[in-house]
């Protein structure tokens, strides 16, 4: 499969780039194609304008040229990977505005639904698993993202993973981490739907 792994972090140095390495050399490893799309430093403008705004009443709508050009990438991948840090029990505001810029209607839902076989969502969680459950934070995000996003533009097969405690700085939890990660793009496509 060729795998669209989109990362949303400011930071190249951050852990979450980390686990992206990670997880596209288990990608490799499985014999999977992947690109990574690097949002900040792509220049991905998160921000919904009029232009890229669903037109209900078109049969066919025009998007901005970022949004074609994301369209497109998007089209060129059998499969999405998004690795992202969780924010306020949500994605980051740039992941969420590419999902609400470049998902659009007529391309990801409505007319057409996306083609792609698998998604997975990598959550680096700084809470432990106790925590994220304590006010079922990890089941509310999991429907969220398979259900009300994959599940919606046609895309049945969408796992969740979490990463927790990722503030915890010690060398040996954070291999771990990184291990967990590389074992996700190892069996990626392998895994059952959440």
């Amino acid at each position: 499969m060729r795998v669209l792994s989109v990362v949303s972090h400011p930071r190249k140095e951050s852990l979450t780039f980390k686990v992206a390495d990670r997880f596209v050399q288990g990608l490799t490893e499985a014999g999977h194609d992947y690109e990574i799309l690097d949002l900040h430093r792509n220049g991905f403008d998160p921000v919904l304008k009029g232009v890229d705004e669903p037109d209900w009443s078109a049969t066919e709508q025009t998007f901005s040229p970022q949004v074609e050009t994301e369209i497109r990438r998007m089209k060129e991948h059998d499969a999405l990977a998004f690795i992202f840090p969780v924010w306020w029990w949500h994605l980051p505001a740039m992941l969420k505005g590419y999902i609400d810029r470049v998902w659009n209607n007529g391309f990801a839902y409505g007319a057409n639904q996306l083609h792609h076989q698998h998604v997975l969502w990598i959550g680096l969680a700084g809470v432990s698993e106790e925590q994220m459950k304590k006010r079922n934070y990890d089941e509310s995000i999991t429907h969220l993202l398979n259900v009300g996003i994959a599940d919606y533009c046609g895309i049945t097969n969408s796992r969740v993973e979490f990463l927790y405690e990722t503030m915890n700085s010690a060398a040996e939890h954070h291999e771990l981490l990184l291990n967990q990660a590389y074992q996700l793009g190892l069996n990626y496509g392998k895994e059952q739907p959440s």
